[in-house]
């Protein structure tokens, strides 16, 4: 007898069980990031049951009406090539409706997602760096914390570099616990950004958006001096732009891994050249 499978939104304890299969798949999560992603969409995580017992997930966080990002794309591997993901990619895209979607998906997946309608934009690069840096606090008194600055004025740097407006995901992602949050600010202006979460291998940089690469190095280093010594952090470069690409080669960073950046509909216009960190793989 063929056991039911049923797909639905996920409960709030749920998404520990989807963050579980993606540190499983060594992705690698923040110790609190399914507090911030629920917040930002209770309704865009969905769970795959098979006769009451969650196997899959997917995640189909909707940020206003125009953009929306795919994530958590994940079958429990005893249960993979059965159809189950299949039924919830589907469910996922019919929550988006009409709006344009972006993901971070494996590089193997590529034509899967192409079949979908999803076209390549730029590979993600997740960089690794062993911190070397004495704790301690930031060298210029441009660098401040973000609790020091005008969280308008934060939004509105944000949105120059995501393709729409995150106020719930930014007011619970810039105050998560285990975390530091950082702005460069200059004459009160805001031209740069980064946030350092504790993951559950080291530390994760993320976003960290800058006008130069200057103010991104300078930010950077402030962030990783509040971590642990020797412990890792990783940042999440874009391929595209070719400062941070630089910054981290010579810091001497080593290259981990690599994530697809597609969309479906339209390429978004944000300024990539700013993005020296993408904020996460699962939420965009």
């Amino acid at each position: 007898m063929t056991k039911p499978y049923q797909v639905r939104a996920m409960r709030r304890d749920e998404l520990d069980f989807a963050v579980a299969l993606a540190a499983n798949e060594g992705w690698n999560p923040g110790t609190h990031d399914a507090d911030a992603f629920y917040a930002t969409d209770p309704g865009g995580f969905l769970v795959g049951l098979l006769d009451n017992e969650p196997i899959g997930c997917i995640s189909a966080v909707r940020y206003g009406p125009g953009f929306g990002f795919l994530g958590f794309y994940i079958v429990a591997p005893a249960y993979r090539g059965r159809g189950y993901g299949m039924q919830l990619w589907s469910s996922a895209l019919e929550q988006f409706g009409t709006r344009n979607i972006g993901l971070d998906g494996v590089q193997e997946q590529q034509a899967n997602y192409r079949k979908s309608g999803f076209s390549l934009a730029y590979s993600n690069i997740r960089y690794a760096w062993q911190n070397r840096l004495q704790n301690g606090a930031a060298t210029t008194p441009n660098i401040v914390s973000v609790k020091h600055v005008d969280a308008d004025g934060i939004a509105r740097y944000d949105r120059l570099c995501f393709p729409a407006s995150r106020p719930t995901f930014l007011d619970a992602w810039l105050n998560q616990p285990d975390s530091v949050a950082l702005a460069w600010s200059e004459n009160k202006a805001i031209r740069g950004y980064g946030v350092i979460r504790r993951c559950r291998d080291g530390w994760k940089v993320g976003p960290l958006f800058a006008d130069n690469r200057g103010i991104a190095e300078s930010l950077l280093l402030a962030l990783g001096r509040n971590t642990a010594h020797q412990e890792p952090v990783y940042l999440d470069v874009p391929e595209t732009n070719t400062e941070g690409m630089r910054l981290a080669a010579d810091l001497g960073m080593q290259e981990v891994f690599g994530t697809a950046r597609m969309y479906n509909h339209y390429l978004p216009d944000i300024v990539t050249d700013r993005i020296f960190g993408v904020t996460t793989f699962e939420l965009g």
